[in-house]
């Protein structure tokens, strides 16, 4: 049965130790970086944002019992936390997900305050959390977005880079085929094979399920987080224009590496423990 209230990814959480540095680094690549926000759950954050999915980079710097997942992730370094799965209702997405003997937690709600010209405003979030190990490689989470308008302002979804969204996620794990039918079972789908493994459809951006010396051949030059498996390894970025985005990537002090299929790759440690390829 597919999911009904699962309508892709709606953002990856970058989670980082150094969240002014992490910034810097994002901005340095040629995207565009929302001000910071303070979650009412001690967490803060920066977000790239896209048409319809974003980034969020995220530190720990308070702790809250709500946030312990991402404070045992950072102990073992930076890296890609978590994908969070848009819906439009939380709460019947947790009773889909329960009937299908998924272990979906309550919803939790919480906000943070965006700065506008006119004053300051609080985006409103309802979430529902999985178990990690249903989605080897990172935590999944729901994320139902009651004030959609203060997140995806127009002038923070143009980024020099030219990027225009999402296009994968690439999870390395030892048995890809057990790995991906975790995965598939949040979204009710069959995973399909491709070259590096398995695809998981989820709505917009696929989840790769693969071995990593498999991905590493995919990516050869591409350095990849040395996180133990699983583990969320490699995120893949739409652009405009490739030769548009590696010279940008060079004006940022980068050194992309460009792959047999014309796209462009950033080794895990200039991004904040995830591997990037641009395409």
């Amino acid at each position: 049965m597919t999911t009904q209230h699962i309508s892709g990814i709606d953002h990856v959480v970058v989670a980082v130790h150094d969240l002014d540095r992490a910034r810097d680094a994002w901005q340095r690549m040629g995207f565009t970086v929302t001000p910071r926000g303070f979650h009412s759950l001690g967490s803060q954050n920066h977000c790239i944002m896209f048409g319809r999915d974003y980034v969020e980079l995220l530190s720990l710097p308070r702790a809250h019992p709500a946030m312990q997942y991402y404070a045992d992730f950072l102990a073992r370094g930076d890296g890609l936390a978590a994908v969070a799965l848009a819906t439009d209702d939380a709460h019947a997405a947790q009773v889909e997900l329960v009937a299908a003997g998924v272990a979906a937690e309550p919803a939790l709600d919480f906000s943070r305050p965006v700065a506008l010209p006119g004053g300051t405003s609080n985006a409103r979030f309802r979430i529902v959390q999985l178990p990690p190990e249903q989605t080897p490689g990172c935590r999944t989470f729901l994320c139902e977005h009651f004030t959609r308008e203060l997140v995806w302002r127009s002038e923070y979804q143009r980024h020099a880079l030219g990027a225009t969204g999402l296009a994968a996620v690439a999870v390395v794990v030892d048995d890809p085929v057990t790995g991906a039918a975790a995965w598939s079972r949040v979204f009710g789908v069959t995973p399909q094979t491709i070259e590096e493994g398995l695809r998981v459809d989820t709505g917009s951006a696929p989840i790769a399920v693969t071995a990593r010396w498999k991905l590493g051949r995919r990516l050869f030059g591409v350095e990849l987080p040395l996180r133990p498996r699983p583990l969320a390894a490699a995120l893949f970025i739409h652009v405009a224009d490739r030769e548009a985005a590696a010279k940008r990537l060079h004006q940022g002090g980068y050194a992309p590496i460009e792959l047999p299929d014309g796209s462009f790759g950033l080794s895990a440690a200039a991004a904040g423990g995830v591997s990037l390829v641009f395409g």
